[in-house]
């Protein structure tokens, strides 16, 4: 996902991704402007934790509403403006992930993390202003786990009993999206799966000037 920086040749997707962003920012027309923000969160034993939050460990809410669709309560969202800036951020959060330690993997993540940009371009023209909104998420999976492998006990075992509860959930998602004849597509079962879900979005309201807003 991340690659290295060096050369530019072998930079992964998500360094990548920046720079796509940002590149296109960089070319806007004299009538469009742009804001860029970014928040970045895990998924811990199914409870939501802010990554850039001043307490990290504290639980965060899934809410609903029929403009933004899904969202999380009182997410930190930063204002970010360059390639560095937006880094700078998901360095800072990577810090605050949770990992432990099994047989297979000493520092092994413990949770699901989603690191997320959204791009608004407000575009004036004779008929007014225009705001549309994209959004992409940039998601780090826990691997799938085996008791008989992993030797996870107590804590790490309920870890990873949740890690892979998630994981089913979110192919069962995928299979009955490709399937095509699926009348019910069950984003409910997991938090992940209900984050990932795509729904149309109407204009959202720009971050307060101080580089942090709400997650609706």
């Amino acid at each position: 996902l991340e690659g290295s920086p060096d050369p530019p040749e072998l930079r992964g997707i998500i360094p990548n991704s920046f720079q796509q962003v940002f590149d296109k920012v960089a070319v806007a027309e004299s009538t469009q402007q742009y804001l860029v923000r970014a928040s970045y969160l895990e998924i811990y034993n199914e409870e939501i934790r802010d990554l850039l939050a001043k307490d990290p460990k504290n639980r965060l809410e899934l809410k609903e509403n029929v403009d933004s669709g899904v969202y999380v309560k009182d997410l930190t969202s930063f204002v970010v403006k360059s390639t560095h800036e937006i880094d700078q951020v998901m360095q800072a959060g990577k810090k605050n992930r949770s990992v432990g330690s099994t047989l297979m993997n000493q520092t092994s993540s413990r949770s699901h993390s989603i690191f997320t940009i959204v791009v608004e371009c407000c575009e004036t023209n004779d008929r007014g202003e225009h705001i549309r909104v994209g959004k992409l998420n940039l998601v780090d999976l826990a691997g799938s786990e085996r008791q008989s492998k992993t030797g996870a006990t107590g804590d790490r075992l309920k870890e990873a009993t949740k890690i892979n509860l998630s994981l089913s959930a979110l192919g069962n998602v995928i299979s009955a999206l490709v399937d095509g004849k699926s009348q019910h597509i069950p984003y409910r079962d997991s938090k992940l799966t209900r984050l990932l879900q795509v729904r149309a979005h109407g204009p959202r309201a720009r971050a307060r000037s101080d580089g942090r807003g709400g997650g609706g």
